[in-house]
C-alpha cells in the first residue's frame, strides 16, 4: 500500500539529482572543453599555458586570503594608545628648558598619530583590496560589491578611508593652523592631498593609457606626512590650534560624514529589503562598520588633543557616553549581512546599524550645542 508513495517520493528525489547534475554540468562544462583543449595542444602551448595558469592560480590564492584574513582587527584598538594618561593638549608647551628652542617639548597631536596608524593599517597591516587587480576585474566582469562573495573588507577599508580622508582635510584646513588665517601646514597638505587620491589604481591603467603610481604609494607617503608633521609638533615646531570652535568644526563635520551614511543605509533598507539576498547590503554594512571604526580611534584622540577645552566645558560625561556607543556599535559582527523588513521575521543589520550610527551622531550634536554655548 505504500509502495506508490515511496516510488512517487524516489521519483522526485532522482530528479532533483538529475536537475542538479545538469547544472553542474553546465557549470563545468567551459572546464571540461577547456581541458579537451589543452591535452591536444603541443608541449611548447602546454608549457606557456602552464605558467600562466599556475600564476593565476596563485593570484587568486593570494587574494582570497588578502580578502579573508583582517590582520590586526581590533575594535578596542583605541584603548592601546592610553589617551587618558596624557595630561597635556596637542600643541601644548610641557617642558621648557633655558630658553632655547631646541629645549622645548610640545605634546604630539593624538588624532594625527590614528589617522597615520589607520593608514598603516589599511595599506601596510594589509593589502589595500579595492587597487588589487583581480579584485578590480571582478567575478567574469561583475563587480565584487555587486557580488555576497569577497567585498567586506574592502568596503571596511573605504569606510575607515573615508574617516581618514575628513580628518586630514580639517588638520590642513583648520586644527594645524592658527584660525586660519595663517599659512597651511605642508606636511598636513601634502597629507592631505595624498588621502585623496582615488582608491582604485593600480600599476596600469587604461584611461589615460600607461603605468601609474598605485594607491597604496600615496597614503603610505601621507602616513610619513602625518608623522613627520607630529614630530615637528613634539619640537613646537608647527601648529595645532586646540581652541573649542575647531572641536566643535570637526565634530560637526564627522556628523555630516556619518550623517550621509546612515541616508544610504536608510535607502538600501527601504528599496532592497530582500533579507539575505540583498547582496549590496554587506558593503554598506561594513562600510558603515569601518567610518565608525575610524571614528571611534578618532574621538579618543581628539579627547586627548582638546584635553583643556572639555575639562573647561564639563564635557567628560557627554564623552563617556559617545565612548560607550561607539563600543555597542562595534560589537556588531555578524557573519551573513541581512536586509530584511523591519517586521519581518528574519534579522535586519542594516538598520541596526543605521540605529547605531544615529545615537552616534545625536550624542556629537549635543556635544556640539555645548561647545557653541
Amino acid at each position: 500500500m505504500l509502495e506508490p508513495v515511496v516510488n512517487f517520493v524516489t521519483s522526485i528525489f532522482q530528479w532533483i539529482g538529475r536537475g542538479l547534475g545538469w547544472v553542474i554540468g553546465i557549470i563545468l562544462w567551459p572546464f571540461m572543453w577547456l581541458g579537451r583543449w589543452y591535452v591536444a595542444r603541443g608541449w611548447i602551448l602546454k608549457s606557456v599555458l602552464g605558467v600562466l595558469l599556475l600564476i593565476l592560480v596563485c593570484l587568486y590564492g593570494y587574494f582570497i586570503y588578502a580578502t579573508q584574513v583582517w590582520t590586526g582587527f581590533d575594535p578596542n584598538y583605541a584603548d592601546k594608545y592610553r589617551f587618558e594618561a596624557r595630561n597635556i593638549s596637542a600643541g601644548e608647551q610641557a617642558v621648557a628648558g633655558s630658553g632655547s628652542d631646541t629645549t622645548k617639548t610640545c605634546g604630539r597631536s593624538a588624532i594625527a598619530d590614528v589617522a597615520a596608524d589607520l593608514t598603516d593599517y589599511n595599506v601596510n597591516q594589509n593589502p589595500w583590496i579595492s587597487s588589487m587587480i583581480l579584485y578590480k576585474i571582478g567575478l567574469f566582469g561583475i563587480e565584487w560589491d555587486h557580488t555576497p562573495f569577497l567585498d567586506n573588507k574592502a568596503s571596511f577599508q573605504r569606510g575607515i578611508n573615508q574617516a581618514v580622508r575628513r580628518t586630514t582635510t580639517e588638520l590642513a584646513d583648520n586644527l594645524g593652523r592658527v584660525r586660519t588665517t595663517s599659512q597651511i601646514d605642508g606636511d598636513l597638505q601634502d597629507a592631505r592631498g595624498d588621502m585623496q587620491f582615488d582608491e582604485e589604481t593600480w600599476y596600469f591603467g587604461l584611461n589615460p593609457f600607461g603605468p601609474k603610481t598605485p594607491t597604496p604609494s600615496y597614503y603610505r607617503d601621507a602616513i610619513a606626512k602625518l608623522r613627520l608633521f607630529n614630530d615637528r609638533l613634539q619640537k613646537c615646531e608647527a601648529v595645532f590650534d586646540a581652541r573649542a570652535d575647531n572641536l566643535k568644526t570637526y565634530l560637526d563635520r564627522i556628523a555630516s560624514d556619518i550623517g550621509s551614511t546612515s541616508a544610504l543605509i536608510k535607502d538600501r533598507a527601504e528599496k532592497y529589503n530582500n533579507g539575505f539576498f540583498d547582496f549590496r547590503a554587506d558593503d554598506r554594512f561594513w562600510f558603515a562598520y569601518g567610518q565608525l571604526y575610524a571614528y571611534y580611534g578618532f574621538m579618543k584622540a581628539a579627547e586627548a588633543d582638546f584635553e583643556d577645552v572639555i575639562k573647561q566645558r564639563n564635557l567628560n560625561s557627554l564623552w563617556s557616553t559617545i565612548d560607550d556607543q561607539f563600543v555597542a556599535a562595534l560589537r556588531i559582527q555578524p557573519w551573513i549581512i541581512a536586509n530584511s523588513r523591519e517586521d519581518g521575521l528574519f534579522a535586519t543589520h542594516l538598520t541596526t546599524m543605521g540605529f547605531y550610527i544615529l545615537r552616534v551622531r545625536s550624542n556629537m550634536v549635543e556635544i556640539s550645542n555645548v561647545l557653541a554655548q
